[in-house]
C-alpha cells in the first residue's frame, strides 16, 4: 500500500511539473525570416522607418530601408506595417532564475556560505525553468546577467538568453565578472542589538579595504607563481587581470566609489563597472577619467536622503550621460526578480525627464551589451549580429502600447506565453460575456 501512494504522489508532482513548466524552447532556426515595413529601432540611436531585416541561421544579414533600397523578400515573410522592431532588451545584475519564491528557502540560490567566494559560479544556480523568468518575454526582456549576492566577494555572473532548456544551453558568455561588494564608510546602527538608530562612521572601513586589497594581491601573486596545489579562490580571479573579466563594484557613496576604482586600478585591475552608484552624478568627471562605466540603480526607486532632490533616481541616468558616462539600467532591488518586466518602462521614465528616446533605448540595449562584453552580438539590429530582437505593436518603453506579435532569440521564434498570459485571456473571456 505504501509503494502504491508513493508512485502515486510521484506521479502526481510529475504531472504538477508538467502542467506548470515553462513554454518549450523554441526549435533552431531552419527557414530565412524577411520583416517588412515597421519602423526599426537600431539600438544605437538610429531609427530606419518601412525597414526590412532578414535572417538566416540565427544572425541578421541584412538590415534595410525599403523605400531608398529595394530587397527582395526571402523565406517566411512577416508583415508588420504599423509596428516597430527593437533589440532584445538586456536586464544586467539580476537574480533571475537563483529565487524563484522568497518565502520558500530551498528555492533560493542567490548567495553561499563564505566572504571571499569568488570561484562560485551562478551559472550552474540558475533555473531555466523559472516562472518569473518566463514572464519577461511578454515585455522585449530576452537577456539578462545572472549575478550572486552575499558576502565582500560574491562570485562570478553570467550572461543568459532566456529561452532554453538548462543553463549550458542558456548561456551567452560564461563568467564575465566578478561581483565584489564594496563596504560602506558610514553603518547603520543595529537597533535589535541595542545599538544607536542612524549611521555613525565605520571604524572598520580601511580595515576592510585592506583585506580586500590583499586578497587581490595575493590572487595576483599566485597567478605569477607556480603551485603544486590549486586554490580556486585565487584562480577564479585571474580574469580580472589579464583583461578578460570585468570587476563589478557594488557601491553608492562618492567615497565608496573614488576608493574602489582607485585601489583597484593600483591593484592592477582596470576593467571596471560601479553598480548602484547612488552618488555617481558627483563625480562624472573621474568616473569618465578613469573609462569606468555604471549599471545604475533603479529608476523608479525613493532617494535615499531627506535632503535629495525628490527626483533625483528619475534624472541620475541623464545626467550621466551628458557628461560622457557610459550609463545602462539594471532593476535590483526589492522584488527585482518581478520588477525586471519593468525595465523598458523604467527607460520609458527617462524620456518624462528629457532623455531622447532613442538614447534611453541604449540603456536597456547597446549600452548593457557594451558593459557585458557581448555587443558584438547582441544589443543593436546590426548585419551580422544575433537575430535576438522583437516586434511591439506601439512604443516598447510605453506599458500601454508595449505589445510584442514576435520575439527572437538567435533567430528562434519563442513562445510569449505566460502564466500571466493565461490568466488574462481566461478572465478577458469571463468579463466579455454579456
Amino acid at each position: 500500500m505504501k509503494s502504491i501512494k508513493s508512485i502515486l504522489t510521484l506521479f502526481i508532482l510529475s504531472f504538477s511539473v508538467l502542467v506548470n513548466a515553462q513554454q518549450t524552447p523554441a526549435p533552431i532556426q531552419k527557414e530565412i525570416i524577411t520583416i517588412v515595413g515597421a519602423t526599426a529601432h537600431i539600438g544605437n540611436g538610429t531609427v530606419i522607418e518601412n525597414s526590412v531585416i532578414i535572417f538566416e541561421d540565427g544572425k541578421i544579414t541584412i538590415v534595410s530601408n525599403e523605400n531608398k533600397t529595394p530587397v527582395k523578400n526571402q523565406g517566411t515573410v512577416i508583415y508588420a506595417k504599423g509596428k516597430h522592431i527593437y533589440p532584445g532588451f538586456i536586464a544586467p545584475n539580476t537574480t533571475l532564475g537563483l529565487i524563484e519564491i522568497d518565502a520558500v528557502r530551498p528555492t533560493r540560490d542567490q548567495d553561499e556560505l563564505g566572504d571571499m567566494i569568488p570561484n562560485v559560479r551562478s551559472i550552474i544556480a540558475y533555473n531555466t525553468e523559472s516562472k518569473v523568468v518566463e514572464s519577461l518575454r511578454p515585455n522585449g526582456v530576452l537577456l539578462a546577467q545572472i549575478t550572486p549576492r552575499g558576502g565582500t566577494i560574491s562570485g562570478t555572473s553570467s550572461i543568459v538568453q532566456l529561452d532554453a532548456w538548462n543553463w549550458e544551453d542558456a548561456a551567452v558568455k560564461t563568467d564575465d565578472g566578478i561581483q565584489l561588494h564594496w563596504p560602506s564608510s558610514y553603518k547603520r546602527g543595529r537597533w535589535w542589538l541595542g545599538e544607536p538608530r542612524g549611521y555613525k562612521p565605520n571604524k572598520k572601513y580601511h580595515e576592510d579595504i585592506d583585506e580586500i586589497k590583499n586578497f587581490i594581491s595575493n590572487s595576483k601573486a599566485y597567478g605569477k607563481a607556480t603551485s603544486e596545489k590549486t586554490n580556486e579562490s585565487f584562480k577564479a580571479m585571474q580574469g580580472l587581470f589579464n583583461g578578460s573579466q570585468k570587476m563589478y563594484v557594488h557601491a553608492n557613496g562618492e567615497k565608496e566609489i573614488i576608493d574602489a576604482v582607485t585601489s583597484l586600478q593600483e591593484s592592477g585591475i582596470n576593467n571596471i563597472v560601479i553598480v548602484g552608484a547612488y552618488e555617481a552624478y558627483k563625480i562624472t568627471s573621474f568616473l569618465k577619467q578613469n573609462n569606468v562605466s555604471v549599471l545604475i540603480q533603479r529608476v523608479h526607486s525613493t532617494p535615499n536622503r531627506d535632503d535629495d532632490d525628490y527626483d533625483l533616481t528619475y534624472k541620475m541616468a541623464k545626467t550621466l550621460v551628458d557628461n560622457g558616462v557610459l550609463v545602462a539600467l539594471q532593476t535590483s532591488g526589492q522584488m527585482e526578480r518581478m520588477n525586471t518586466r519593468n525595465l523598458p518602462f523604467y527607460a520609458g521614465q527617462l524620456v518624462g525627464q528629457g532623455m531622447g528616446k532613442e538614447m534611453a533605448l541604449q540603456l536597456i540595449t547597446l549600452n548593457s551589451a557594451k558593459i557585458l562584453g557581448i555587443d558584438t552580438d547582441y544589443g543593436s539590429l546590426e548585419e551580422g549580429k544575433s537575430a535576438t530582437l522583437f516586434i511591439s505593436e506601439g512604443d516598447a518603453l510605453d506599458m500601454r502600447t508595449n505589445i510584442l506579435t514576435h520575439a527572437f532569440i538567435d533567430g528562434r521564434e519563442i513562445s510569449l506565453e505566460t502564466h500571466q498570459t493565461e490568466l488574462w485571456k481566461r478572465y478577458s473571456e469571463k468579463y466579455s460575456e454579456k
